[in-house]
């Protein structure tokens, strides 16, 4: 890799609504994509709003993964943010889509911290 990091922006279709409002599912489906795919954890933080929807991430030594739901539509949007090799970011998304259910998504993959070395 050439740059110090790799960015994935999901963007989740299609998701089984009620997960989505699920503070304590959501919570488990993060840590679990972070740590099969290779991340220590350090921490989270997770909120759920009233009348729906779900905000939270997950720290990592490596950078993070988050969230942000909305049920009514079905949607989430999620980030995993990782840094050197030792993590595979593709893996944690996966499990995620899995997780969540999702029926339709998108990847945009963002390369950061590429040095001009």
């Amino acid at each position: 890799m050439n740059a110090l990091g790799k960015h994935l922006l999901l963007e989740l279709k299609g998701c089984n609504k009620e997960v989505l409002n699920d503070v304590g599912f959501l919570r488990g489906a993060l840590i679990t994509a972070a740590g099969e795919a290779g991340a220590i954890v350090l921490g989270e933080s997770f909120h759920q709003f009233n009348p729906q929807g779900v905000s939270g991430v997950v720290i990592i030594a490596e950078s993070h993964l988050c969230i942000h739901t909305w049920p009514e539509y079905g949607y989430a949007a999620a980030d995993i943010f990782t840094c050197g090799n030792s993590v595979q970011p593709e893996k944690a998304a996966e499990i995620l889509m899995g997780k969540l259910g999702s029926k339709s998504h998108s990847i945009m993959e963002i390369e950061r911290g590429i040095l001009d070395t």
